[in-house]
């Protein structure tokens, strides 16, 4: 039936997509569980790309999931461990070469996962079959991406390793090491950035020469002497030392061949095989599912929309630059805090109500800014790679700090013309008063300039206090001119006005002095009276020159008339 079902889909031209959804692959005329690329490399073999089509299926998962990576050398049997592990032939799991060019490229992915009951929870586990180390037409550099992306996602690691643990083996560990030092090793509390993978030693050796599989270990781990300074020794040395500390997260285990006769193990049954190896394998199962633990990024269980966006942004920090570094890995996983943080200087610096001096706005900043990157040095995963996100943070609160202090030149510049422009209106109002008065220009000029003074702040207060000393310096001299001159029209006007009185009242006494003595004019020629009379027009005359001269003392000259001709009318009477 199988058969059949793949003969059809191949004389119809299936594409892979088209078998995916119909959760089937063939090899030959086989129809199989689907199995299928999540990472493939790019043509020049140096990177890694993500196949999309394989993603969608574990997309598609919404349990907890984890991943357990196979990794090594090629030819070294990775693939059939991995179907060994699931119980699959062959013809059913990962495809096993036996020619001398490595059959798997990438990193592939057996896509119906396996449903386990972990501490309750329910998790997927997904087996990963990597691309082997050290195959012909391939960098160093690619291995190391490898390397890197299997040992980021995966929850249990195995390195399957032949007969014996070799310096370059011990190498390749230098990525796990340098992982481990920037991510794992954080303050109790904290969460993580990913648990670290469980590391399995798997040697594939049928005789350990009385040594257990640990013993093996431990002897590789140990210092070779270097007495010349070799720095290539010097820095393996270096790596062993990690991996000892690492011994915690780290198992060994040993595995017999399963049988002589390595080409035919594809078409052999258990009962084929060497007893010893089913015996072990067995034990190798149920230590790898005593291992898996769903995979937790930031103290969170990734689901399969989780996990593909997880390895999206761990293949495009290991894809920059010539070599993955873990340094590239820090910046993807404190991008997220880094954004955090920057949204507190944030939300901090927002509760300001601007504008403000210059200098408290400096204050301020200062004070969110040490809180922000205290928040950051508590939270950021890298003991050693962490500066330069530690430079990244410092940049963007620098840019931010910027917008704040443009908008508070803005909203200064805004309050103080609105100032300014008040006192000067209240200013050009107090110069039109139809009755000027100096007390109220002056009070006036107080109330703006302390209003002023009170009310504008910020880094423009300065440059529109200038402007207010001369605008209120021109004001003040304009209504002082103007204020004694319309004074001196009024005092000439005053002038005028008495001036004018004082003659109309001369002549209205000439007129009513002469009237009394029209009856007997002729006889005051020849009488004293006459010369009364003229004596009296003689001090009219004199004392009207005066006032002429003088007005402001009309009426006391008015007084002395008066006074004179009462007395010269009493003089007459009698």
């Amino acid at each position: 039936m199988y058969a059949l079902l793949c003969n059809s889909l191949y004389n119809f031209q299936f594409s892979l997509s088209s078998l995916i959804n119909l959760g089937l692959v063939c090899y030959g005329n086989q129809a199989v569980l689907i199995l299928f690329p999540i990472i493939e490399p790019d043509p020049g073999h140096t990177k890694l790309r993500l196949s999309s089509e394989g993603l969608e299926a574990i997309k598609r998962i919404t349990n907890p999931i984890a991943a357990v990576s196979v990794i090594g050398p090629y030819r070294s049997g990775k693939s059939f461990l991995l179907n060994q592990l699931l119980s699959l032939s062959c013809y059913e799991g990962f495809g096993v070469g036996h020619m001398r060019d490595t059959k798997t490229k990438g990193i592939w992915v057996w896509g119906t996962p396996l449903e386990l009951d972990i501490n309750g929870v329910k998790t997927s586990v997904f087996y990963l079959d990597t691309e082997g180390f050290e195959s012909i037409g391939k960098s160093n550099v690619y291995d190391d991406r490898i390397f890197a992306l299997a040992t980021v996602l995966s929850s249990v690691l195995i390195y399957n390793l032949p007969e014996t643990i070799r310096e370059a083996d011990i190498s390749r560990l230098s990525f796990a090491v340098e992982l481990a030092e920037e991510f794992y090793g954080r303050s109790a509390g904290q969460d993580v950035a990913f648990e670290p993978a469980k590391l399995l030693w798997l040697i594939q050796r049928d005789f350990l020469q009385g040594k257990s599989v640990q013993q093996m270990v431990n002897e590789a781990l140990q210092h070779v002497p270097n007495s010349d300074g070799n720095k290539n020794i010097d820095q393996v040395n270096q790596i062993r030392d990690s991996l000892a500390i690492m011994g915690d997260n780290s198992t060994a285990f040993s595995l017999p061949q399963p049988h002589l006769q390595r080409t035919k193990l594809c078409d052999m049954k258990d009962g084929e095989l060497d007893p010893m190896y089913v015996k072990k394998r067995e034990q190798l199962k149920e230590l790898v599912a005593s291992f898996i633990r769903p995979k937790i990024v930031q103290g969170k269980s990734l689901n399969g929309k989780e996990f593909v966006a997880f390895l999206e942004q761990i293949l495009e920090a290991l894809n920059k630059g010539e070599i993955p570094t873990t340094g590239s890995l820090v910046e993807v996983f404190n991008k997220g805090i880094l954004e955090r943080c920057l949204k507190l200087y944030s939300e901090m610096m927002a509760k300001l109500r601007l504008p403000l001096p210059e200098k408290s706005l400096q204050n301020v900043h200062e004070s969110s800014k040490g809180e922000t990157m205290k928040s950051f040095d508590e939270q950021h995963f890298g003991r050693h790679h962490a500066k330069k996100s530690v430079m990244q943070l410092d940049e963007e609160i620098e840019k931010v700090y910027k917008n704040f202090i443009l908008a508070n030149e803005y909203k200064s510049a805004k309050l103080c013309e609105a100032l300014y422009t008040r006192c000067e209106d209240r200013m050009d109002q107090l110069q039109v008063l139809r009755l000027p008065s100096m007390a109220k220009f002056n009070a006036g000029f107080l109330q703006c300039n302390q209003s002023f003074e009170r009310e504008c702040v910020g880094p423009s207060k300065a440059n529109y206090e200038n402007r207010m000393i001369k605008m209120m310096g021109k004001s003040k001299s304009s209504f002082i001119k103007e204020y004694n001159h319309r004074l001196f029209n009024w005092l000439v006007a005053f002038s005028l006005v008495m001036v004018s009185l004082s003659i109309t009242t001369r002549f209205g006494i000439l007129l009513l002095q002469p009237g009394k003595h029209l009856s007997t004019a002729l006889s005051l020629i020849w009488t004293d009276g006459h010369y009364h009379l003229l004596s009296w027009w003689q001090f009219w005359w004199y004392i009207g020159d005066v006032t002429a001269e003088e007005p402001g003392h009309v009426g006391c000259y008015l007084y002395t008339i008066v006074i004179k001709g009462a007395r010269i009318g009493q003089e007459q009477t009698r």
